[in-house]
């Protein structure tokens, strides 16, 4: 999303335009990850790896241990055993505000809005890790403060066109629907340009036509702006059409890993997941 400050988005500025994960550099890989809570174990010897530029995702039955995943990643949850590594350095545990800090942005499951907040405003709570005044100049709104105010405010409003929110830009977010209030959440994760954006069900409760809108998005952040995405998606049909590799989890364990194709084919993910009878 780096491309955002500085230019209008182009097909061209994707750092790759080969859709093959295999050729392209790892970005995030998690190895070996267990996660327990008391005597429930949530994730059991899991690893996979995410490469640049590219749409993962992760799906599975309830239950299975996706959201946990993704906790893990950003550093909601801190894993018993197992590695993370991201861009090269290695850690057992991953900090939420160094995941944030390093270019690790998230949605969730359930929005996660300031209400009373216009959409401009929810937006602007993105740019805050890019703010370099400090806290008594940002509360005075003054000199270098206001500067700053205004090139953060300029860049929200290319996010603002770019995802075609303009009519809802000073909308407080409680008073919209609920398909909209995902793409505002979508729209402040973006703010924080992140190299690796998480999504949690971003088309949870949404109806045919904001699928559409959403899964068109989600390709245009990665395509034209390189941006790598990790998703938890239930629509099949989703994940099959917009993934370049699926990693598929059941009971906290890994079940298979693969392109859309291959997964769609594999009899355990048939059988544990897509509904298929014998």
């Amino acid at each position: 999303m780096n491309a955002l400050a500085t230019a209008e988005p182009t097909a061209s500025s994707s750092p790759d335009s080969t859709r093959d994960p295999a050729v392209r550099e790892v970005l995030l890989e998690v190895k070996n990850i267990s996660l327990s809570f008391g005597g429930l174990k949530a994730l059991t010897n899991i690893s996979f790896d995410i490469r640049k530029g590219e749409v993962r995702a992760i799906i599975g039955p309830n239950g299975a241990g996706k959201t946990s995943m993704l906790n893990v990643i950003n550093g909601f949850y801190h894993p018993q055993e197992g590695t993370i590594t991201y861009k090269g350095q290695a850690r057992r545990k991953m900090r939420p505000h160094n995941a944030a800090r390093q270019g690790i942005a998230r949605t969730f499951q359930n929005v996660a809005l300031f209400k009373g907040m216009s959409t401009l405003d929810n937006i602007m709570t993105g740019r805050l890790l890019k703010m370099r005044t400090n806290l008594l100049l940002q509360a005075i709104y003054w000199g270098p403060n206001l500067k700053e105010e205004v090139r953060h405010r300029e860049f929200c409003e290319r996010i603002i066109d770019f995802l075609e929110i303009q009519a809802i830009r000073k909308t407080p977010v409680g008073r919209l629907p609920y398909g909209l209030q995902k793409r505002v959440e979508l729209a402040r994760a973006l703010a924080m340009e992140p190299d690796l954006l998480l999504l949690d069900e971003p088309m949870a409760g949404m109806n045919v036509e904001e699928k559409e809108d959403m899964c068109r998005f989600i390709l245009d952040v990665n395509e034209e702006f390189g941006t790598t995405i990790a998703l938890i998606e239930h629509d099949m049909g989703v994940v099959m059409d917009i993934s370049d590799r699926i990693v598929v989890l059941d009971y906290g364990r890994k079940l298979a890993d693969g392109p859309p194709d291959e997964v769609r084919t594999n009899e355990e993910v048939i059988r544990a997941y897509l509904g298929a009878g014998d």
